[in-house]
């Protein structure tokens, strides 16, 4: 992390401290996290599995496409003969 983000962090938790109680601090921390990690391009697991699942689909898929193509680009390459 950057420390301008980290600087960033200290200050408000200070802010916070000075407040007053704990309940308001829990509260004005969830915000000031939730505002902190909706700037970064962060993704939940479960996108991020979905995601790695389409991948893996996408290069089975692709592995198939590349042998089809293998075959059939032999299969031009013959003589006529042997066709």
């Amino acid at each position: 992390m950057d420390q301008k983000l980290l600087d960033e962090i200290n200050e408000k938790m200070k802010t916070l401290l000075a407040q007053g109680p704990v309940a308001d601090i829990e509260k004005n921390m969830r915000a000031l996290l939730a505002g902190m990690f909706s700037r970064l391009d962060l993704v939940t697991r479960e996108e991020f599995d979905v995601q790695r699942e389409v991948l893996l689909r996408t290069r089975a898929k692709l592995a198939e496409l590349e042998k089809k193509v293998a075959a059939l680009e032999a299969e031009t390459s013959r003589p006529p003969a042997s066709r």
